[in-house]
């Protein structure tokens, strides 16, 4: 996003009235649309068309050489995804129905009110912008591509589900609108925050504030900044984050804890990209990109009266909600071996070996804190570790607090290989078949239902798994 742009890509004025067009120019400046092009030759328009990318177009009818009429038909014809707005200087009704048939977005005569005019630049925008995000994320949901997987690198995962969340992130990291990240703790949604940074900000500044416990002058303070002398002990001015972010991305972290005072600030700077320093009337604007998240679930609040509607669905024009760990068991593997190396380089220890069962055994817990745990877990063993081998007891031992009930030493755990077998506390042995789709059940139940974690439990292959439970379905009756 260039830096005080709006929107991203240019709005193309065309009329051969240079008056109008610098007029209109100011009226839509001064609603904070400020990338625009003009063009008083009807003759080179669809020239600009077809080497620049742009937003919107507002094309006058009447000119000479080329009419707008001709031109518009072009602009459907060729560029469908551009929103055509008509101008005209006559107010006519056939006209303006023939227009709209033809695939213009809106028609407006050059004597409308100038507010309802600017309002429809601003819904063709929104428009306009829906329809590239829409035509991307077909483009990369039916190739299955990533365009930009170095912006991801630093979130570990092999899992079907992240690469879908990766895919949408770029089709929608050149909008300007708001992305709510939603997931439980521990799950990494500013990492998510920082990849979509990534995409469209690479140099600019990544602000992060946290509003968990900010009252509403302390939220105020903390994004908008204050005056010299704006309240008591204010001995100097200072600039808030939304200025520090400018040009970048603002990471709002907890709003589910927002005061109902400070929603109402949020939504007027999102609704109108403008806000108000304390001790000032002077109204700033911002390009700040805007990314939001909580753990908190937004939907029942805003059900309970505690979240404004109108800010929750503001909120949710882009949403990636993040599995948590217990439904990507997959990835364990990929996040043992990366935070085992990362432990040992902390603690300056040689990276241990570690028996095969553990990774299985990691697999069988639910993990309510989710990545952060899993990586705490992990540096608390190697803590802990002396031997050539790390040692899966303070592994068995957490697993076991945090699972009360649940015996890691008996039948229904992952027993080391010179443990008594779980058979032995039964009188009567299970035959062969029996035992066969009974363990298939449990490493089943471990997983979570997920047939690659149950498959590598078992020492199979998803296939031969997935084979198993066919034939099962066919000889139950």
């Amino acid at each position: 996003m260039s830096k005080n742009k709006y929107p991203l890509q240019p709005v193309l004025l065309v009329d051969d009235e240079e008056a109008w067009l610098h007029s209109f120019s100011l009226s839509l400046r001064s609603a904070g649309i400020n990338n625009i092009r003009t063009c008083k030759e009807s003759r080179e328009v669809m020239d600009i068309v077809g080497r620049e990318a742009i937003a919107l177009m507002v094309l006058d009818l009447t000119m000479p050489h080329i009419n707008g009429a001709e031109i518009l038909i072009k602009t459907v014809e060729e560029f469908p995804h551009i929103p055509v707005i008509i101008i005209s200087g006559l107010d006519q009704v056939d006209t303006a129905v023939n227009c709209i048939k033809q695939g213009a977005f809106d028609y407006f005569t050059k004597v409308s009110e100038e507010n309802r005019l600017i309002s429809g630049v601003q819904r063709a925008i929104e428009v306009g912008k829906l329809r590239r995000e829409n035509s991307s994320l077909k483009e990369h949901f039916l190739e299955d591509r990533l365009d930009h997987p170095e912006a991801f690198a630093h979130i570990i995962t092999g899992n079907k589900k992240m690469r879908t969340l990766f895919q949408y992130m770029e089709a929608i990291a050149a909008s300007c609108e708001p992305v709510l990240i939603t997931g439980e703790t521990g799950v990494g949604k500013e990492l998510f925050a920082q990849a979509l940074h990534k995409l469209c900000h690479q140099e600019a500044p990544f602000v992060v504030a946290n509003a968990a416990g900010l009252d509403d002058t302390m939220f105020a303070d903390t994004l908008f900044g204050h005056r010299k002398g704006a309240f008591t002990g204010a001995e100097s001015a200072r600039d808030g984050l939304i200025k520090k972010a400018a040009g970048g991305t603002l990471f709002l972290d907890e709003i589910g804890d927002l005061s109902p005072s400070s929603q109402v600030k949020l939504l007027r700077l999102l609704q109108e990209r403008e806000y108000f320093q304390l001790g000032s009337d002077l109204a700033r604007k911002t390009d700040a990109r805007m990314i939001f998240a909580t753990h908190r679930d937004l939907d029942t609040l805003q059900k309970e009266g505690a979240f404004r509607t109108d800010l929750f669905f503001r909120l949710r024009a882009h949403h990636i909600h993040i599995p948590p760990l217990r439904e990507r068991l997959d990835d364990i593997p990929l996040l043992f071996d990366f935070f085992l190396t990362e432990g040992a380089q902390k603690l300056a220890k040689k990276k241990p070996a570690y028996p095969d069962q553990l990774r299985l055994l990691l697999a069988t817990y639910h993990y309510p804190g989710n990545i952060r745990e899993l990586n705490h877990l992990i540096f608390d063993a190697l803590s802990h570790h002396k031997e050539k081998m790390l040692s899966m007891e303070r592994f068995r031992q957490y697993i076991q607090s945090q699972t009360p009930g649940k015996d890691l030493g008996s039948a229904h755990a992952l027993p080391d290989k010179n443990d008594a077998t779980p058979f032995g506390v039964l009188e009567q042995l299970p035959t062969l078949k029996e035992a066969n789709g009974l363990l298939i059940q449990e490493a089943l139940l471990r997983s979570g239902g997920n047939q690659a974690i149950a498959a590598e439990m078992l020492g199979i292959t998803r296939q031969a798994l997935n084979w198993r439970l066919k034939k099962s379905e066919k000889e139950t009756p």
